[in-house]
């Protein structure tokens, strides 16, 4: 299992929602992808299939989002069980993390919820995602999470990008003190990676580093839309792009 230490070395992870983006992460540079499905809302669990197909394709470390739908991060006890058998089935894949979230209805860390998807994670890497940014408290659900001995917590400290919540960041990463990993995540390009290092303090960033695609399908029909989604066409896909991997990467390692 990952663990924080009092040296890290610097780790760029890059988060991927298809083969492609995941070789491209890998050729870029990236030491570590985080698959997920659905990223236009805000990602859910990728499929078996693509789980394995990822696995086999690269060498970096492989992480997994777990997430049943969009939305919030208030699960029933349906939705837990979902859960875990995902994580269950990420054992068997050869995942070597899951990353994970559950929040009450008052907006505090689920800890039992948390703990049970922790022990069937039991010997691979926690990550506690981004629900932490719509908690009430941040410097309370840290502390609930230092006492649950997750390895890792990807926030954009509560704001919409990492860097305008850089402050924030910095604070957890010094309240954390080498026990967990705080990861920034959102917005983050090879532009400002060296500032929010800098203002942060930290040694892992995330960053999905996508560009558009056109597809090679010559006919093209307009109508009927395929998806209720209609930022992109049906002939358009986001892929990481391993040219803004490798810029990341040359950007944080100064």
């Amino acid at each position: 299992m990952e663990r924080a230490s009092s040296n890290p070395a610097p780790v760029l992870e890059i988060c991927v929602d298809s083969v492609a983006s995941a070789l491209a992460a890998e050729r870029g540079g990236a030491q570590r992808v985080e698959l997920c499905d659905y990223l236009a809302g805000g990602g859910t669990t990728p499929s078996a299939g693509m789980i394995e197909v990822v696995r086999k394709s690269i060498g970096i470390g492989l992480h997994v989002l777990i997430r049943p739908r969009r939305g919030d991060f208030l699960y029933t006890a349906a939705e837990f069980e979902v859960m875990k058998k995902d994580i269950a089935l990420c054992r068997t894949l050869g995942v070597d993390g899951v990353v994970i979230g559950a929040l009450t209805a008052d907006g505090r860390i689920d800890t039992a919820g948390t703990a049970a998807l922790m022990a069937q994670a039991s010997g691979m890497s926690i990550t506690f995602h981004r629900a932490f940014d719509l908690c009430a408290d941040p410097f309370q659900a840290l502390d609930e999470l230092l006492a649950l001995g997750v390895d890792r917590l990807l926030t954009s400290g509560q704001q919409e990008t990492a860097l305008q919540g850089a402050e924030l960041i910095r604070k957890l990463h010094e309240r954390a003190a080498g026990k967990l990993v705080i990861l920034p995540g959102g917005g983050v390009t090879p532009a400002h990676v060296r500032e929010l290092l800098r203002r942060t303090g930290v040694s892992e960033v995330h960053a999905s580093a996508r560009t558009s695609v056109q597809s090679s399908m010559q006919f093209r029909k307009a109508y009927p839309p395929m998806s209720s989604e209609r930022r992109l066409s049906e002939f358009e896909q986001l892929v990481a792009d391993a040219e803004v991997v490798h810029a990341l990467r040359a950007a944080f390692n100064g």
